[in-house]
């Protein structure tokens, strides 16, 4: 057991072996989520709740610190309504539910289960927005959506999921686009101070952005096997809702203008970033942010005399500043070792008799295994400092496989190998054509641009399209996803 390269959770198919069964082990041994009599849907369990929660709860202070206000918009949205704005409709057609029928009658207009809320905010905005004074609008729900999907997979894609959603609208062209770009910044910073995740950032292509923007910037960060996921989008919408949904607004020079609009959401697709960036062979590992469990207090030979006393102690000191269990069950040690280990619980803390007569405690990070010993005069710091130096080498890992699954192509043929032969991400150099980008796609089968980096070099003079070999516009990263 105190071997930290020995496998403690042998129920677990190996992440080299089949990462796609690891995931789904990983999902249910770790009772994040159990499978639903709906086909598609997942019933997130309280442990896999507790971390969408912390998760909401850090999200949520950070838009209520720029002004957001959270409100709630239906279920249910009028056909007529989401055909107002063509581009949109087209976009998310395949992927829509719709009620046909309320009780025994048949309804007189199909009403679409929300695969996003666009329209019914622009329906809304229509109503409230008169004046400048009333911009800008600065709104975000905590819902879920529905999107049926032809192949699920927890978290990653389920037919129905919870995400946030938020929606804005400002007087000018100038506002939107630096709402849109701090959104997208807040996700950012959100992975890498959060969720201790590394990614790129950076502005997706014609053909990959949202149905009805005019620009969508992403957050893409890399799993542990090289796949992608799009961890959270930030759109630009124009005034093209406005137009469609006749919302205007008397200026400042009392003229009538459209208010310019946003869009930016992110997903329980989150926690399928965290398992498949952080775990391992032995289960999850959580950042200690987002843990429903940041340290889990073992007592060893408990049933010795003033053990259980102690670790009560520890666990009310603690709690004043971290999430704490104390695990005083009649399972044995090595048995409450694996468990917290496949649960991910970033820090565990061993208390037993001969800690109590040296006023110590054992402390052990769940991602390096190593042993600390530490003195129970200052064990509040010596905690909080444990979590701190996970999460950092949590971040480092993940900056560190990125880098490492990072390939550059100039022509064709050595695109396609990197694609066949190296998992991860490709840099190259693109024309700017949509064509382009299908026979990339289609020749390497389902290798797709993933951004145009913001801090990509502007291509030069004899930089040209890693497919058609015409003067290159972008330099891109592409790569498979999930």
């Amino acid at each position: 057991m105190n071997n930290k390269n020995q496998k403690m959770v042998s129920e677990i198919t190996s992440m080299e072996t089949d990462f796609a069964q690891w995931y789904t082990d990983v999902v249910k041994k770790a009772e994040l989520v159990d499978y639903s009599g709906v086909k598609g849907c997942m019933i997130i369990r309280p442990y896999g709740y507790a971390i969408w929660e912390n998760i909401q709860k850090d999200l949520d202070a950070r838009f209520k610190k720029l002004g957001h206000e959270n409100v709630y918009l239906p279920l249910f949205i009028p056909e007529s309504l989401l055909q107002k704005e063509k581009d949109h409709v087209k976009g998310f057609a395949p992927e829509c539910a719709w009620v046909t029928f309320g009780g025994q009658n048949e309804l007189a207009e199909r009403l679409c289960v929300r695969p996003t809320s666009e329209t019914l905010f622009c329906d809304h905005f229509k109503n409230i927005i008169h004046s400048y004074r009333d911009l800008p609008k600065l709104y975000n729900q905590w819902v879920n959506v529905v999107r049926w999907e032809k192949t699920t997979r927890p978290f990653l894609r389920t037919s129905e999921f919870l995400w946030q959603e938020g929606h804005t609208m400002h007087e000018t062209e100038e506002q939107a686009r630096e709402e849109t770009q701090k959104m997208l910044e807040v996700y950012r910073d959100f992975y890498a101070d959060t969720l201790a995740i590394y990614a790129i950032t950076g502005k997706k292509t014609e053909k990959e952005k949202f149905a009805g923007a005019e620009e969508t910037y992403t957050i893409e960060p890399m799993m542990h096997n090289g796949i992608a996921l799009q961890g959270g989008t930030s759109h630009y919408f124009g005034d093209g809702f406005a137009k469609a949904f006749d919302i205007t607004y008397t200026d400042r020079e009392n003229k009538i203008r459209y208010p310019h609009q946003t869009s930016w959401g992110l997903s329980t697709r989150v926690i399928g970033a965290i398992i498949m960036s952080h775990g391992d062979d032995n289960g999850l590992i959580l950042p200690p942010k987002v843990a429903p469990i940041q340290t889990v207090i073992i007592p060893v030979a408990q049933h010795k005399e003033g053990v259980l006393e102690k670790a009560n102690e520890l666990k009310e000191r603690l709690s004043r500043k971290f999430r704490v269990k104390l695990d005083d069950s009649d399972n044995s040690a090595g048995w409450k070792y694996s468990e917290y280990e496949m649960k991910g619980v970033p820090l565990r803390l061993e208390i037993g008799p001969k800690d109590i007569e040296n006023n110590s405690c054992v402390l052990v990070s769940r991602l390096t295994r190593q042993k600390q010993f530490v003195s129970l005069d200052n064990v509040e710091d010596e905690v909080e400092k444990a979590l701190r130096q996970i999460h950092d080498q949590l971040y480092e890992r993940s900056k560190r496989n990125l880098e490492a699954k990072m390939f550059e192509a100039k022509t064709f043929e050595e695109f396609c190998d990197v694609a066949a032969n190296n998992p991860g991400y490709i840099r190259a150099f693109w024309c700017g054509e949509a064509e382009c980008e299908e026979k990339l796609k289609d020749a390497t089968g389902g290798v797709k641009s993933r951004c145009i980096p913001f801090d990509a070099p502007a291509p030069k003079d004899n930089d040209v399209c890693v497919c058609c070999k015409k003067k290159a516009k972008h330099l891109v990263v592409w790569g498979r996803q999930y």
